[in-house]
């Protein structure tokens, strides 16, 4: 199978998760015998406008050098340019069975070259305008979730990565349930091997006597790291030897500091920045516990990254992270927004060494059960199939109705030919 993706982030440009699924699903499909090209943003001069990434295709364009108004406007130019390297490349006789375009950051580019050149489109809905910011509340959110809405429907099968993202989407965009498939994001499950607890690393951020709770992610108000920061006096003041590590970045980032100093944690957080793909993996080994607090998160890959790494894992209870851990069989979990909640799981975890032991062995072995790329690239190919087919079934009922109408339409004009031919009968017989 011929499949394009679109997509506005694949590495070295990692905006968020997509560019890790993107990157991976696309990796085992060649693996499965299927030729994949990506088309996608070049933010980085360095990175080449076309790459042959181990079999997998990538082409990488340039924004339009006007200077937009707005993120709107931005997004709009970069879809222009993903339809003019795709329609170069289909111009040169390059053939697509089927398009995966990923969130609506693609949308007008996945509707433009569907109907330019009838190709079914496949889209992965990986997050909500509505869902990140508890609803819509200012036009450029609405213009988002209008978008959303709109890939949707031009999409003959959305997939989801969660069931409660199934049901959000279902009842936000008011689409037919069976449209929409559930398939989890997956897991490189050979990420930590080899990859030991590096003890120099750790005390870049530690003592070697204090417990290292971790949040790793983007630095954002959904995220709930506000909610972990406040849960800190209650872990220290029932464990003093802790010390929370917030790997990542983004907009919140002073105000999570200033949260910190303001109750007086600053010699107890830690804020890293930015970690390359190495050092991330470093972090995990060197961590007791990984905390992922969020009050939104339609999956959260991080917590399988945690998981995996053997880090014995809380998380809150919405989402996709609701799914992925069973209360105190493969993680804690702990009420969203609730610092009381996050600090009690932390501390259970810090005190019952019997119970985070159990917990890290038995979500490691889900993780690699449940959640690893073979099964993942399978159920999305039976997706990629059933797009591909039903666009089939419903380009030959059109031309059997096209054909319909035209038998109808000439079976018409021989009964008014019949009709002229009995009345100029009658009036010549009448003369």
């Amino acid at each position: 199978m011929k499949i394009l993706m679109l997509t506005w982030e694949y590495p070295p440009r990692i905006v968020g998760g997509i560019a890790r699924v993107v990157h991976d699903l696309s990796k085992r499909l060649i693996k499965d015998g299927h030729e994949i090209t990506v088309i996608t943003y070049r933010e980085d001069e360095s990175a080449p406008y076309y790459e042959d990434d181990k079999g997998v295709q990538v082409y990488r364009v340039d924004n339009y050098m006007i200077k937009p108004n707005n993120f709107i406007e931005w997004v709009m130019q970069l879809n222009f340019n993903l339809v003019a390297k795709a329609s170069e490349l289909i111009a040169n006789g390059q053939e697509f069975d089927v398009i995966h375009a990923h969130d609506w950051l693609v949308a007008n580019a996945a509707k433009t070259l569907k109907h330019s050149f009838q190709i079914p489109v496949v889209s992965t809905i990986h997050a909500t305008e509505s869902g990140r910011n508890g609803g819509i509340h200012d036009e450029t959110q609405r213009y988002i979730n209008d978008t959303e809405w709109m890939l949707t429907y031009e999409s003959t099968e959305v997939i989801v990565n969660s069931n409660f993202m199934k049901g959000h989407v279902q009842g936000l965009f008011g689409l037919p349930f069976d449209k929409i498939n559930v398939i989890p994001n997956g897991i490189n499950i050979t990420t930590f091997n080899s990859v030991d607890r590096d003890y120099e690393f750790r005390r870049q951020y530690a003592l070697d006597n204090e417990k290292i709770i971790l949040y790793m992610g983007r630095l954002v108000y959904e995220k709930g790291i506000q909610h972990l920061i406040s849960a800190m006096p209650k872990i220290l003041n029932g464990y003093h030897d802790a010390k929370l590590i917030i790997a990542g970045k983004g907009g919140m980032l002073d105000e999570l500091k200033s949260q910190a100093e303001a109750l007086g944690l600053a010699n107890k957080v830690y804020f890293t920045g930015h970690l390359d793909q190495k050092q991330v993996q470093k972090m995990y080994k060197c961590s007791d516990i990984a905390v992922f607090p969020s009050t939104y998160e339609p999956f959260g890959i991080v917590a399988l990254e945690a998981m995996l790494a053997g880090v014995p894992t809380v998380v809150s209870d919405v989402g996709g992270l609701n799914e992925i851990v069973e209360h105190q069989v493969d993680g804690m979990k702990s009420y969203a927004g609730n610092s009381n909640s996050i600090a009690d799981s932390i501390l259970t975890l810090l005190y019952d060494h019997a119970l985070a032991s159990k917990v890290s062995k038995n979500a490691k072995s889900k993780v690699k059960q449940e959640y690893n790329w073979n099964k993942i690239a399978q159920d999305t190919h039976f997706i990629y199939q059933k797009a591909i087919c039903q666009t089939m079934a419903e380009k030959q009922a059109n031309q059997l109705a096209q054909e319909k109408a035209k038998k109808t339409k000439k079976a018409k004009n021989i009964d008014t030919e019949i009709n002229n031919l009995l009345e100029f009968k009658a009036r010549h017989a009448y003369a």
